[in-house]
């Protein structure tokens, strides 16, 4: 077996085992989205089969000054963020980009977006990704987005959670059919 595949069988038992703890998560912890009242019936999330082929490296934008930006949520007030870096790839033979932002004091990188999946097999109002970088990103970096992590927002779950929505800016043209789907579509 070549360190690819191995890599790869890793990758894969890994992105399985997560799900398998969102599952559990979902189906019996108290703070679940899942109603209490639907968790004794819940079986599981639904996902895309897992695909490396959208597990791309971005190349990383930088920005010394970060723009305040405020997304709109599905309801209540708009949240607001800082664009602190847009990364750049190539999914499905196409150049694309997504902001990436933070709250103030949060490490984690925030990518919600929407693709051509967005209201068919995922959810409506589109997913986000998580990113964790160890240190502050630089110009020219290149860092992994693995797709096949995308998630639904609580409030795809239950309306009682208000939920930032995807800005224009990161509404992709192309096909991302790797991470959750909508509950319905198993």
């Amino acid at each position: 077996m070549t360190d690819f595949e191995t890599t790869e069988a890793d990758w894969r038992d890994e992105l399985l085992a997560t799900r398998e703890e969102k599952d559990d998560f979902f189906g019996s912890h108290p703070q679940s989205p899942i109603p209490p009242g639907e968790r004794e019936e819940f079986d599981g999330l639904s996902y895309f089969d897992p695909d490396a082929e959208y597990r791309v490296t971005a190349t990383v934008e930088a920005y010394d000054d970060p723009e305040p930006v405020e997304l709109e949520t599905t309801a209540g007030p708009s949240q607001r963020y800082l664009r602190t870096v847009t990364l750049h790839f190539d999914v499905e033979g196409e150049e694309v980009s997504l902001a990436a932002y933070q709250q103030e004091g949060q490490d984690s990188l925030f990518v919600p977006f929407r693709d051509k999946t967005t209201g068919q097999q995922s959810y409506e109002n589109g997913r986000y990704l998580e990113l964790h970088p160890d240190r502050d990103l630089t110009d020219g970096e290149a860092v992994v987005v693995d797709f096949n992590l995308a998630y639904s927002p609580f409030c795809a779950y239950s309306e009682t959670f208000s939920c930032p929505l995807p800005p224009e800016e990161n509404w992709l043209s192309v096909l991302i059919p790797a991470g959750e789907k909508t509950r319905d579509d198993h």
